[in-house]
């Protein structure tokens, strides 16, 4: 089985190379985590994957179903719940409050290695008071979506990206990596499982947790002999924020005093800490009437993210071109796969220059004094992609303008909307994997 994914992805890689950066992460990785017990199992046959082409679906629409062929198969043991839950109204329910009836967790022990994958019933975990995880933080986490089209189907969004995220946070942590392929495609059986949850609507998605802790019983700090996999997910509609009025814009709270990574740090990776170092300064700019925090670092102040976003700014820059920046990934901010979707899609398109660059407070209160501001955005999987309307630096408000391009509009509209359209399948993208 192996043999055919990694034929197949080589064929992606070297017929499209800069789009299949993501399948480039998951070769280089590909010997070192592959295990030799993946048997074959061939979900769907050539003679449907041919039915699947239309004159609108070109051969990238089918090279990307035809990851359903070959999807590897695990020993996947599966339980379930005797009495599934009553479907609660979703509008109105705060990001991550609701959860569907099973999850997936995988054991790993150091004397026995990883154990059977099992979807059981939702339930609370039994850990022991000394746990690593509890104690010493060694955890981690990822956050993916799983999306209904138009066409019924179910659509993950470049998940190989946080897979192999996934794994580089694991090492930074000391726990055990894992078979890559493997977990997909236990994710995308749970998924596939709990596929009722995801209404038809567009606002509908499916957020999915994979979470990974140390449960070492030893109050010494040390490597993690036993380790604890397990993934859930959560049905929502609408935005991770809530501004105030729908559609209003993020305000964003920026004080140098509060940084919240540092170069040789964990600032790069998906680590809990990351996020529950940053609730002391979120609530004091909740204070100030700001959603979030905008992390400045150093003594220029160097922008770096968005809360617990990525940041973009499109502006005319200092030499009179237009410009859309972020910054650098130099071990400061987390490599996020919507930050990467837009970098490739805005330099496809070409409509200006597409940067990763340092960028300080200074340059952006010039840029504003200057009027070459057209707009500031943050994304990431659980927002998107959301517009940044003030900034609150200094005891000031500074207000964000939204400037649209007679030819091309707003471009954070044009991003957010292609974006949508690949995920909900409403045109086809080697970016999705059909469930």
């Amino acid at each position: 089985m192996m043999g055919y994914q990694l034929a197949y992805m080589l064929i992606r890689f070297v017929t499209y190379p800069q789009k299949h950066f993501d399948v480039w992460l998951v070769l280089a990785r590909f010997k070192r985590y592959r295990k030799p017990s993946v048997q074959t199992r061939r979900s769907q046959s050539r003679e449907n994957i041919e039915k699947t082409r239309t004159k609108s679906q070109p051969e990238q629409c089918v090279r990307s179903t035809m990851f359903l062929l070959l999807t590897v198969a695990v020993d996947l043991a599966i339980e379930l719940t005797p009495e599934r839950q009553t479907k609660p109204d979703l509008r109105g329910a705060p990001f991550g409050s609701v959860f569907t009836d099973h999850m997936l967790s995988i054991e790993w022990t150091l004397a026995h290695g990883w154990q059977t994958p099992r979807i059981t019933p939702f339930r609370n975990l039994s850990l022991h008071p000394a746990c690593s995880g509890l104690q010493y933080a060694i955890q981690l986490f990822e956050g993916m979506k799983a999306y209904r089209g138009a066409d019924s189907r179910l659509r993950l969004f470049r998940p190989l990206l946080n897979m192999d995220r996934m794994v580089r946070s694991a090492e930074r942590a000391c726990l055990p990596v894992f078979d890559q392929a493997e977990l997909l495609e236990c994710i995308r059986r749970l998924v596939e499982l709990e596929s009722e949850w995801i209404s038809d609507s567009d606002p509908a998605t499916l957020y999915i947790r994979p979470t990974f802790i140390g449960t070492e019983t030893f109050l010494g700090l040390r490597r993690p002999t036993r380790a604890l996999l397990y993934v859930f997910l959560s049905p929502g509609l609408g935005s991770y924020f809530s501004p105030g009025a729908p559609g209003a814009d993020l305000a964003l709270w920026a004080e140098p005093k509060y940084i919240r990574a540092w170069r040789g740090g964990t600032g790069d990776v998906k680590m809990g800490g990351n996020y529950g170092g940053s609730l002391g300064p979120q609530c004091e700019a909740a204070e100030r009437g700001c959603q979030q925090v905008l992390w400045l670092y150093g003594d220029d102040q160097q922008i770096t993210e968005a809360g617990t976003m990525n940041i973009f700014l499109h502006w005319t820059n200092e030499n009179g071109v237009e410009e859309l920046a972020t910054p650098p990934l130099d071990g400061l901010i987390l490599p996020g796969i919507t930050r990467q979707s837009i970098l490739e899609l805005a330099r496809e398109w070409g409509v200006c220059e597409v940067t990763e660059r340092p960028l300080t407070m200074a340059t952006l209160l010039r840029g504003l004094e200057d009027g070459r501001v057209r707009e500031m955005f943050g994304c990431g999987t659980a927002c998107l992609l959301c517009p940044v309307g003030r900034v609150h630096y200094q005891g000031e408000n500074f207000q964000i303008p939204c400037q649209e391009s007679k030819s091309t509009g707003l471009l954070s509209t044009r991003l957010l909307m292609k974006l949508k359209d690949i995920q909900y399948g409403r045109i086809a993208s080697d970016w999705t994997v059909l469930v």
